[in-house]
């Protein structure tokens, strides 16, 4: 298994007018503010979910983080079994049960955790798994930890791990987190605080009207981890969507660098059609996010274009695209339902830069 460096998994950024941190952790590899080649970003979440297979190996539950962590956390899930149930938190809104907790360094720290036949779930299983893109200070698991506890006493019992790509935890956030029975994994240990006030950014620009052509392509996608899935089940859905745009594009005589593009929560479709189409094209993936990151065009800094978008899921609200550039085809994977003003300001975006064949894939 590759041993992943500081260099590999990391880049800081500028959060934009965030008074709670003002920087955030961008891993290149993630496939989610930055493009990244499927497989590279694959790689390093496999390499997560064996460190954890290992360790706990009877795991047959898992929860991811959203927004960021929805990927990492399946990739965890199927690196522990087919049966794992996997289930990630969630900002949307959608009729259910729920468990409510904080994340609170976050531009939207509200978070929720669909709890219908949790308690099923938690008793199939001797260990449970926490997946995050990093860990801090550990104080936004404890907060779905303990929540958890109050309405299923059975948490309790369970042995607890909390996974992350980089963990930043002192020895005092460690022993916050043993006194819950929680223990961790992860790829790299960090211990550096970081400044990002050197740094002078602009915010993500505004789309303009243009004209917007986009193919639609539908698909029966039918599974949801917001409500939770049987991980084998659900990769095997992506799998045959990957399938489904792969012939697509072949058809379409597509040639160079493909753009596959997720929205928000919904990251793991996108690297794993983006996995499929490597056999046949160069493809990067990547997705649209909540995060106000700013804009610099200094060396190094990771952030060096972006747009404000409508979002897919909700159009009052805003998210993000970042260091888009031309390709010969962009491909947008959501599972959305009213995305039209998302949608209209995407395919803009993408204009600008030139991207002539955009294909939307809706279930």
């Amino acid at each position: 298994m590759k041993a992943y460096a500081v260099n590999d998994v990391l880049r800081v950024a500028k959060r934009f007018n965030n008074a709670r941190r003002n920087y955030l952790l961008v891993n290149p590899l993630q496939g989610k503010h930055l493009p990244t080649k499927p497989s590279a970003a694959l790689d390093m979440m496999n390499a997560l979910g064996a460190t954890v297979a290992e360790k706990f190996p009877l795991a047959r539950l898992v929860i991811g983080f959203a927004e960021t962590a929805t990927a990492i956390g399946a990739v965890v899930a199927k690196n522990l079994s087919d049966e794992c149930f996997y289930l990630q938190t969630t900002r949307e809104n959608f009729s259910g049960r729920f468990v409510e907790f904080l994340e609170e360094h976050s531009h939207a720290p509200e978070q929720k955790l669909f709890a219908e036949n949790f308690s099923e779930r938690l008793n199939r299983t001797a260990e449970v798994v926490f997946v995050d893109d990093e860990l801090s200070t550990g104080k936004t698991l404890l907060n779905i930890v303990r929540r958890l506890k109050k309405f299923f006493p059975a948490l309790a019992e369970k042995k607890i791990c909390a996974a992350s790509i980089i963990n930043r935890l002192s020895a005092e956030n460690v022993a916050a987190l043993a006194e819950e029975k929680i223990s961790c994994a992860y790829l790299l240990k960090l211990e550096e605080i970081f400044d990002t006030e050197k740094f002078s950014v602009t915010e993500a620009a505004e789309v303009l009207p243009s004209e917007k052509i986009f193919q639609p392509l539908e698909i029966n996608f039918p599974l949801d981890a917001r409500r939770g899935v049987v991980i084998g089940e659900y990769f095997a859905q992506c799998e045959r969507l990957g399938n489904f745009v792969s012939e697509t594009l072949t058809r379409e005589k597509i040639s160079g660098e493909v753009l596959v593009l997720g929205t928000e929560e919904f990251m793991l479709p996108a690297l794993l059609v983006g996995r499929r189409l490597e056999e046949n094209f160069s493809v990067v993936t990547h997705s649209t996010t909540r995060s106000p990151i700013g804009i610099c065009a200094e060396k190094n800094y990771p952030i060096r274009s972006g747009f404000k978008l409508r979002s897919f899921y909700d159009a009052a609200r805003t998210t993000y695209i970042y260091n888009l550039k031309n390709y010969s085809a962009a491909v947008i994977v959501s599972d959305a339902e009213n995305f039209s003003a998302g949608l209209s300001d995407l395919v803009t975006a993408l204009k600008v830069h030139g991207v002539e064949k955009i294909f939307c894939v809706m279930r």
